[in-house]
């Protein structure tokens, strides 16, 4: 059984930065896909970003251009560099895997998920 393991949330000012990262281990795919979604209070969880493992990258609509999603394949590592970081980016942030490497950000029945990680932003 494979784990995911999130760190990197906290709290900072709108305008900032943050980077996420995930541990992903035991899972024996060759091809996959990697992603970050997120929950608000009182919302859907979202799609922010994906990764497969031909490098392929897709974002939400709502992150591009502040976001950037990064993957180390050697350690299988996931990374989320947030930038500009809005009070509406706040939410619950996961880590996703899925053997399917044709997953999007739109695709929210990945198979794996980490246990989430706290970001809030102040205005």
């Amino acid at each position: 059984q494979g784990h995911l393991v999130e760190s990197g949330g906290g709290s900072v000012q709108a305008g900032g930065s943050l980077r996420l990262s995930c541990a992903a281990s035991g899972y024996a795919y060759s091809n996959y896909c990697m992603g970050w979604f997120r929950q608000a209070p009182r919302k859907g969880r979202e799609g922010v970003g994906t990764i497969n493992s031909f490098g392929r990258v897709t974002y939400a609509d709502s992150v591009k251009g502040r976001f950037t999603i990064s993957q180390d394949n050697s350690k299988r590592t996931l990374s989320l560099q947030m930038n500009a970081l809005k009070p509406e980016d706040t939410a619950i942030y996961y880590c996703a895997f899925d053997p399917r490497p044709w997953a999007v950000v739109t695709s929210l029945d990945f198979r794996y998920w980490g246990q989430g990680t706290q970001v809030t932003v102040s205005s």
